[in-house]
Protein backbone atom coordinates (compact mmCIF):
# COMPACT_ATOMS: atom_id res chain seq x y z
CA UNK A 1 0.00 0.00 0.00
CA UNK A 2 3.53 2.59 -0.45
CA UNK A 3 1.57 3.71 -3.62
CA UNK A 4 -1.22 4.81 -1.61
CA UNK A 5 0.50 6.39 1.65
CA UNK A 6 2.67 8.63 -0.79
CA UNK A 7 -0.37 9.57 -2.57
CA UNK A 8 -1.75 10.98 0.62
CA UNK A 9 1.65 12.60 2.15
CA UNK A 10 1.59 14.47 -1.83
CA UNK A 11 -1.78 15.86 -0.92
CA UNK A 12 -1.53 17.24 1.99
CA UNK A 13 1.87 19.36 1.79
CA UNK A 14 0.10 20.35 -1.34
CA UNK A 15 -2.53 21.82 0.23
CA UNK A 16 -0.74 23.66 3.45
CA UNK A 17 2.08 24.82 0.41
CA UNK A 18 -0.72 26.24 -1.70
CA UNK A 19 -2.69 27.80 0.86
CA UNK A 20 0.41 29.39 1.78
CA UNK A 21 0.83 30.85 -1.34
CA UNK A 22 -2.88 31.38 -1.94
CA UNK A 23 -2.85 34.14 1.15
CA UNK A 24 0.32 36.14 0.02
CA UNK A 25 -0.43 36.68 -3.45
CA UNK A 26 -4.01 37.33 -2.97
CA UNK A 27 -2.56 40.12 -0.22
CA UNK A 28 -0.19 41.32 -2.45
CA UNK A 29 -1.41 41.24 -5.58
CA UNK A 30 -4.49 42.82 -4.68
CA UNK A 31 -2.53 45.88 -2.48
CA UNK A 32 -0.29 46.63 -5.51
CA UNK A 33 -2.99 46.05 -8.26
CA UNK A 34 -0.92 43.13 -10.62
CA UNK A 35 -3.44 41.34 -12.68
CA UNK A 36 -0.85 38.60 -13.07
CA UNK A 37 -0.21 38.02 -9.00
CA UNK A 38 -3.77 37.51 -8.69
CA UNK A 39 -4.43 35.05 -11.99
CA UNK A 40 -1.49 33.28 -9.76
CA UNK A 41 -3.21 33.47 -6.34
CA UNK A 42 -6.04 32.07 -8.02
CA UNK A 43 -3.99 29.59 -9.42
CA UNK A 44 -2.66 28.79 -6.11
CA UNK A 45 -6.47 28.17 -4.75
CA UNK A 46 -7.19 25.93 -7.52
CA UNK A 47 -4.61 23.75 -6.56
CA UNK A 48 -5.63 23.91 -2.48
CA UNK A 49 -8.40 21.94 -4.44
CA UNK A 50 -6.34 19.94 -6.79
CA UNK A 51 -4.31 18.35 -3.64
CA UNK A 52 -7.99 17.93 -1.46
CA UNK A 53 -9.37 15.52 -4.41
CA UNK A 54 -6.19 14.18 -4.81
CA UNK A 55 -6.23 12.97 -0.96
CA UNK A 56 -10.02 12.37 -1.24
CA UNK A 57 -9.49 10.72 -4.57
CA UNK A 58 -6.58 8.45 -3.36
CA UNK A 59 -8.14 7.17 0.20
CA UNK A 60 -11.16 5.51 -1.83
CA UNK A 61 -8.77 4.00 -5.04
CA UNK A 62 -7.11 2.75 -1.27
CA UNK A 63 -9.81 1.09 -0.47
CA UNK A 64 -9.73 -3.18 -1.18
CA UNK A 65 -12.19 -4.86 -3.77
CA UNK A 66 -15.45 -6.26 -2.17
CA UNK A 67 -18.96 -7.64 -3.08
CA UNK A 68 -19.79 -4.66 -4.98
CA UNK A 69 -16.48 -3.99 -6.49
CA UNK A 70 -14.51 -6.64 -7.67
CA UNK A 71 -11.88 -5.14 -8.80
CA UNK A 72 -11.23 -2.28 -6.27
CA UNK A 73 -11.95 1.33 -6.36
CA UNK A 74 -9.04 2.07 -8.84
CA UNK A 75 -10.83 4.71 -10.47
CA UNK A 76 -11.89 6.56 -8.37
CA UNK A 77 -7.96 8.05 -9.04
CA UNK A 78 -9.35 9.16 -12.12
CA UNK A 79 -13.12 10.27 -11.49
CA UNK A 80 -11.47 12.78 -8.64
CA UNK A 81 -8.74 13.77 -11.12
CA UNK A 82 -11.44 14.56 -13.71
CA UNK A 83 -12.77 17.01 -11.20
CA UNK A 84 -9.58 18.59 -10.51
CA UNK A 85 -9.74 19.64 -14.60
CA UNK A 86 -13.49 20.75 -14.68
CA UNK A 87 -11.88 23.02 -11.54
CA UNK A 88 -8.83 24.08 -13.87
CA UNK A 89 -11.33 24.69 -16.55
CA UNK A 90 -13.75 27.18 -14.77
CA UNK A 91 -10.77 29.25 -13.31
CA UNK A 92 -8.76 29.45 -16.29
CA UNK A 93 -12.07 31.02 -18.04
CA UNK A 94 -12.65 33.26 -15.28
CA UNK A 95 -9.32 34.64 -15.09
CA UNK A 96 -8.96 34.60 -19.46
CA UNK A 97 -12.08 37.21 -18.54
CA UNK A 98 -10.27 39.54 -16.04
CA UNK A 99 -7.25 39.67 -17.84
CA UNK A 100 -8.95 40.69 -20.61
CA UNK A 101 -10.63 43.27 -18.92
CA UNK A 102 -7.90 44.71 -17.55
CA UNK A 103 -5.86 45.23 -20.53
CA UNK A 104 -8.58 47.14 -22.13
CA UNK A 105 -8.72 49.28 -19.03
CA UNK A 106 -5.11 49.37 -19.11
CA UNK A 107 -5.26 49.03 -15.31
CA UNK A 108 -1.55 49.97 -13.99
CA UNK A 109 0.31 47.84 -11.92
CA UNK A 110 2.17 49.62 -8.98
CA UNK A 111 5.88 48.11 -9.14
CA UNK A 112 7.01 46.92 -5.44
CA UNK A 113 9.42 44.69 -4.31
CA UNK A 114 7.20 43.01 -2.04
CA UNK A 115 5.56 41.27 -5.94
CA UNK A 116 8.92 40.38 -6.54
CA UNK A 117 9.63 38.06 -2.81
CA UNK A 118 6.24 36.47 -3.17
CA UNK A 119 7.36 35.49 -6.73
CA UNK A 120 10.98 34.05 -5.53
CA UNK A 121 9.02 32.26 -2.68
CA UNK A 122 6.48 30.69 -4.83
CA UNK A 123 9.21 29.63 -7.29
CA UNK A 124 10.88 27.57 -4.41
CA UNK A 125 8.33 26.13 -2.75
CA UNK A 126 6.71 24.91 -5.80
CA UNK A 127 10.60 23.65 -7.36
CA UNK A 128 10.78 21.85 -4.09
CA UNK A 129 7.42 20.30 -4.21
CA UNK A 130 8.17 20.07 -8.35
CA UNK A 131 11.45 17.75 -7.92
CA UNK A 132 9.89 15.20 -4.42
CA UNK A 133 6.59 14.47 -6.89
CA UNK A 134 8.56 13.70 -9.55
CA UNK A 135 11.25 11.19 -7.64
CA UNK A 136 7.78 9.43 -6.31
CA UNK A 137 6.29 8.92 -9.81
CA UNK A 138 9.04 7.33 -10.55
CA UNK A 139 8.43 4.84 -8.28
CA UNK A 140 4.86 4.62 -8.51
CA UNK A 141 2.33 5.19 -11.49
CA UNK A 142 -0.49 7.46 -10.45
CA UNK A 143 -2.12 9.81 -11.95
CA UNK A 144 -3.02 11.84 -8.64
CA UNK A 145 0.59 12.22 -8.08
CA UNK A 146 1.26 13.19 -12.00
CA UNK A 147 -1.36 15.77 -11.78
CA UNK A 148 0.15 17.47 -8.96
CA UNK A 149 3.56 16.70 -10.44
CA UNK A 150 2.48 18.82 -13.84
CA UNK A 151 0.67 21.08 -11.78
CA UNK A 152 3.88 22.23 -10.11
CA UNK A 153 5.89 22.36 -13.05
CA UNK A 154 3.66 24.86 -14.99
CA UNK A 155 3.24 26.71 -11.47
CA UNK A 156 7.39 27.64 -11.73
CA UNK A 157 7.11 28.92 -15.35
CA UNK A 158 4.13 30.52 -14.84
CA UNK A 159 5.46 32.33 -11.92
CA UNK A 160 9.05 32.94 -13.53
CA UNK A 161 6.38 34.74 -16.27
CA UNK A 162 4.62 36.99 -13.11
CA UNK A 163 8.00 37.83 -12.28
CA UNK A 164 9.39 38.61 -15.57
CA UNK A 165 5.85 41.18 -16.07
CA UNK A 166 6.49 42.60 -12.71
CA UNK A 167 10.09 43.76 -13.49
CA UNK A 168 9.48 45.11 -17.31
CA UNK A 169 6.18 47.18 -15.44
CA UNK A 170 9.14 48.65 -13.03
CA UNK A 171 10.34 50.50 -16.57
CA UNK A 172 6.79 51.31 -17.89
CA UNK A 173 5.54 48.31 -19.63
CA UNK A 174 2.46 47.85 -17.56
CA UNK A 175 0.38 45.82 -20.73
CA UNK A 176 2.98 43.03 -19.97
CA UNK A 177 0.83 42.38 -16.76
CA UNK A 178 -2.11 41.85 -18.50
CA UNK A 179 -0.81 39.86 -21.11
CA UNK A 180 1.01 37.40 -18.71
CA UNK A 181 -2.28 37.39 -17.12
CA UNK A 182 -3.98 36.14 -20.49
CA UNK A 183 -1.11 33.76 -20.88
CA UNK A 184 -1.50 31.81 -17.75
CA UNK A 185 -5.36 31.55 -17.87
CA UNK A 186 -4.73 29.53 -21.79
CA UNK A 187 -1.69 27.32 -20.21
CA UNK A 188 -4.69 26.51 -17.43
CA UNK A 189 -7.08 25.71 -20.05
CA UNK A 190 -4.21 23.91 -21.98
CA UNK A 191 -3.20 21.99 -18.86
CA UNK A 192 -7.08 21.19 -17.61
CA UNK A 193 -8.46 20.15 -21.60
CA UNK A 194 -4.94 17.51 -20.99
CA UNK A 195 -6.02 16.22 -17.57
CA UNK A 196 -9.52 15.93 -18.39
CA UNK A 197 -9.25 13.42 -21.51
CA UNK A 198 -6.72 11.07 -20.12
CA UNK A 199 -9.13 10.64 -17.08
CA UNK A 200 -12.35 10.63 -19.06
CA UNK A 201 -10.40 7.51 -21.33
CA UNK A 202 -10.02 5.76 -18.42
CA UNK A 203 -13.37 5.96 -17.28
CA UNK A 204 -14.89 5.14 -20.38
CA UNK A 205 -12.85 1.46 -20.17
CA UNK A 206 -9.82 2.63 -22.78
CA UNK A 207 -8.15 -0.35 -24.12
CA UNK A 208 -4.43 -0.76 -23.41
CA UNK A 209 -2.29 0.70 -26.63
CA UNK A 210 -1.73 -1.49 -29.80
CA UNK A 211 1.96 -1.83 -28.80
CA UNK A 212 1.23 -3.39 -25.45
CA UNK A 213 -1.23 -5.83 -27.24
CA UNK A 214 1.45 -6.91 -29.72
CA UNK A 215 3.98 -7.59 -27.24
CA UNK A 216 2.39 -9.86 -25.22
CA UNK A 217 0.93 -11.94 -28.25
CA UNK A 218 4.49 -12.36 -29.17
CA UNK A 219 5.16 -13.38 -26.01
CA UNK A 220 2.61 -15.94 -25.80
CA UNK A 221 3.54 -17.49 -29.05
CA UNK A 222 7.01 -18.22 -27.57
CA UNK A 223 5.71 -20.99 -26.05
CA UNK A 224 5.21 -23.95 -29.08
CA UNK A 225 2.41 -25.34 -27.35
CA UNK A 226 0.26 -22.31 -27.80
CA UNK A 227 -0.85 -22.39 -31.98
CA UNK A 228 -2.61 -18.49 -31.89
CA UNK A 229 -3.57 -15.99 -29.66
CA UNK A 230 -6.81 -14.14 -30.70
CA UNK A 231 -9.71 -12.04 -29.40
CA UNK A 232 -7.10 -10.29 -26.99
CA UNK A 233 -9.34 -7.22 -25.19
CA UNK A 234 -8.78 -5.16 -22.09
CA UNK A 235 -10.75 -2.94 -19.48
CA UNK A 236 -9.27 -0.57 -17.67
CA UNK A 237 -9.68 -0.38 -13.81
CA UNK A 238 -8.00 2.15 -12.35
CA UNK A 239 -4.56 2.41 -13.42
CA UNK A 240 -4.26 -1.17 -14.29
CA UNK A 241 -5.80 -3.36 -16.47
CA UNK A 242 -7.82 -6.71 -16.99
CA UNK A 243 -7.15 -8.80 -20.08
CA UNK A 244 -9.70 -11.12 -21.91
CA UNK A 245 -8.22 -13.15 -24.41
CA UNK A 246 -8.32 -16.96 -26.22
CA UNK A 247 -5.16 -19.23 -26.89
CA UNK A 248 -5.40 -22.00 -29.48
CA UNK A 249 -3.93 -25.15 -28.66
CA UNK A 250 -4.18 -28.92 -30.06
CA UNK A 251 -7.54 -30.97 -29.44
CA UNK A 252 -6.05 -33.61 -28.60
CA UNK A 253 -4.23 -32.51 -25.82
CA UNK A 254 -5.85 -33.21 -22.26
CA UNK A 255 -7.49 -30.74 -20.25
CA UNK A 256 -5.60 -30.51 -17.41
CA UNK A 257 -2.23 -30.14 -20.32
CA UNK A 258 -4.75 -27.02 -21.10
CA UNK A 259 -4.99 -25.36 -18.43
CA UNK A 260 -1.63 -25.26 -17.45
CA UNK A 261 -0.92 -23.47 -20.80
CA UNK A 262 -3.55 -21.22 -19.48
CA UNK A 263 -1.84 -20.80 -16.08
CA UNK A 264 1.87 -20.31 -17.32
CA UNK A 265 0.34 -17.92 -19.87
CA UNK A 266 -1.53 -15.90 -17.14
CA UNK A 267 1.60 -15.75 -14.98
CA UNK A 268 3.74 -14.50 -17.88
CA UNK A 269 1.39 -11.99 -18.58
CA UNK A 270 0.97 -10.81 -14.90
CA UNK A 271 5.22 -10.76 -14.26
CA UNK A 272 6.23 -8.71 -17.50
CA UNK A 273 3.31 -6.06 -17.24
CA UNK A 274 2.67 -4.26 -14.29
CA UNK A 275 -0.22 -2.54 -15.16
CA UNK A 276 -2.00 -5.29 -15.56
CA UNK A 277 -4.42 -6.87 -12.99
CA UNK A 278 -6.17 -9.56 -13.59
CA UNK A 279 -6.13 -12.10 -17.25
CA UNK A 280 -8.61 -14.42 -18.05
CA UNK A 281 -8.03 -16.93 -20.75
CA UNK A 282 -10.37 -18.89 -22.93
CA UNK A 283 -8.88 -21.91 -24.23
CA UNK A 284 -9.91 -23.29 -27.74
CA UNK A 285 -8.80 -26.11 -28.86
CA UNK A 286 -7.81 -26.68 -32.57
Amino acid sequence: MERFKVTRLVGILGIFANCFLFIIKIIVGLLFKSQSMIADGFNSITDVFASLMTSIGNKIASSDSDEDHNFGHGKAEYIFSMFISISILIISIKLLFDSIKSLFLANKIVFSYSLVIVCLITIIVKLSLYLYTRSLLKKENNILIKSSMLDHRNDIFLTSGVFLSIILSNFGFYFLDSIVGILISMWFMLTGIKLFRESYNVLMDVSLDNETCSKIIKMLLKDKKIIKVSDLHSIAIGYKFVVILTIHVKGDLKTSVSHEIANRAENKIKENFENIKEVFIHIHPV
